[in-house]
């Protein structure tokens, strides 16, 4: 009981703000679940407005401001309504996707920028000259923005809205006294300062803030930086989540602490009640993952080399991970479905991006049973694999995928499942497939994400997997 009060009491402080979600003065969602959007921010103010000194700046590598604020990370949440486990999707900064308001096509860490200095400029004009009032104004308007567009590209509803800044995080960091990563090679990045060993580190403050926003000198750019992002969140809520942290009054205060000087809240966000909510959530029951790509060097028309998306695909993705949406039409096959009694697994053998998630949704579209979805060895041909004496559930299967694939017998598989190999030879019959291969806008060939990208082992809160 004291624990709760001083909880209450402690989260008093924190900074709400109108961004167009959470305004109805109740909290719970629609259908149950809770999708949150999480966002990482380049601000060089805190959570109330003030501008961070220049020795902050300097120490957190911040460099000068360029009158824009961009979000350096964003990260769908989606949250069934026991909190008994949590995915969390991360949408790379870069992805090339159309911004509602008639922005057109740009990169989707933009959104917030290009509402937040249009509605800055439309204040100035009616006379507000006050800074504060400015910026709070300005950066409302900016995140009513982001929600749209992250909404319009995952088809899911946003019901909570949580932003962060670079000093928060650094301070978060170290109130929860640091966290584990580990690291496949050495790296000295002169950009974000992030200069690290190979092998294990415990990390928080400036360090960890250099850790999750390098991104040169990594294999794969800013993919790359996504999965640090991901290894760090889950080695964070790994030591949230732990009574280490929680039973401790100290540490619980020094967090707290930190997180009203950096967190920017939906209205109306009933904290501790989702706290309560999130109490049975394990280190196992939550998973991060990333949005497909179908090209990582798109050549946009006037932003540069960007990361090209397909919003269907996207769409396919999140919504298997998160299911409908409250009045969507599903198309549900009837219970009696004979499909049913099939569990399918599917194993990518392209560099197609997110396939097997993708196909396996489009099987349990038609009754089947989810398995499980992997990588397996690259193969040219599609092909069924099913128990002993079970070819006809297989070739059910292979009849919903199109092709004419092989269907044969197979003594690795279980009794009930027929498992998928998809080969290069390919074709989804609704055309979202994700092909690496597909074209872009200006008809040329887009490159094909590396092979390790699709359909990796979700990172959990569990372990400390090392990364580039």
């Amino acid at each position: 009981m004291g624990l709760t009060g001083y909880a209450w009491a402690a989260m008093d402080g924190l900074t709400f703000a109108n961004v167009g979600i959470g305004a109805d003065g109740g909290d719970k969602p629609a259908d149950g679940a809770r999708d949150i959007l999480l966002v990482g921010l380049d601000s060089r103010t805190d959570a109330q407005g003030n501008p961070l000194s220049k020795e902050v700046l300097a120490q957190l590598r911040a460099g000068q401001a360029d009158g824009e604020l961009n979000t350096d990370s964003l990260i769908f949440v989606h949250i069934p309504n026991d909190g008994s486990k949590a995915v969390a999707i991360s949408l790379p900064r870069d992805s090339y996707v159309d911004i509602p308001g008639g922005y057109g096509k740009h990169k989707i860490n933009s959104a917030y920028a290009r509402a937040m200095l249009d509605e800055r400029k439309k204040q100035q004009e009616n006379g507000v000259s006050d800074p504060k009032e400015l910026d709070q104004k300005a950066n409302e308007a900016g995140a009513k923005t982001l929600i749209k567009t992250v909404e319009q590209l995952t088809g899911s509803t946003i019901d909570n809205y949580a932003a962060i800044n670079l000093l928060g995080f650094s301070e978060i960091t170290q109130a929860i006294g640091g966290v584990d990563v580990c690291l496949n090679d050495d790296v000295n990045d002169q950009f974000s300062g992030a200069k690290f060993t190979k092998g294990p580190h415990t990390i928080s403050g400036v360090e960890a803030l250099g850790f999750v926003r390098q991104r040169h000198g990594l294999p794969r750019g800013d993919l790359d930086r996504v999965v640090r992002q991901q290894v760090f969140m889950a080695g964070m809520a790994r030591k949230v989540l732990s009574a280490g942290t929680l039973a401790n009054p100290g540490k619980l205060n020094d967090l707290i602490t930190a997180i009203k000087k950096s967190v920017v809240l939906n209205q109306n966000w009933d904290v501790f009640g989702f706290a309560q909510q999130m109490k049975s959530l394990t280190g196992g029951q939550l998973e991060f993952r990333t949005i497909p790509i179908v090209n990582i060097e798109y050549k946009t028309p006037n932003d540069g080399v960007a990361i090209q998306v397909d919003p269907k695909q996207v769409k396919n993705f999140v919504q298997g991970l998160a299911g409908p949406q409250p009045g969507e039409q599903q198309q549900a096959p009837p219970a009696e479905s004979p499909n049913k009694a099939t569990t399918v697994d599917v194993r990518n053998s392209t560099n197609r991006d997110g396939l097997a998630s993708t196909v396996l949704k489009q099987l349990v579209d038609k009754g089947f049973t989810a398995g499980d979805t992997a990588t397996a060895s690259a193969r040219k041909k599609t092909v069924v694999w099913v128990a002993k004496g079970q070819k006809a559930a297989g070739q059910a299967v292979a009849d919903e995928l199109g092709g004419n694939p092989t269907v044969q017998e197979d003594k690795s598989v279980e009794a009930g499942h027929v498992m998928v190999f998809l080969g290069s030879d390919f074709k989804s019959p609704s055309g979202a497939e994700g092909s690496g291969s597909s074209q872009n806008a200006s008809g040329s060939s887009a490159a094909a994400p590396p092979p390790e990208q699709s359909d990796e082992k979700p990172i959990t809160a569990e372990g400390v997997p090392c990364v580039n």
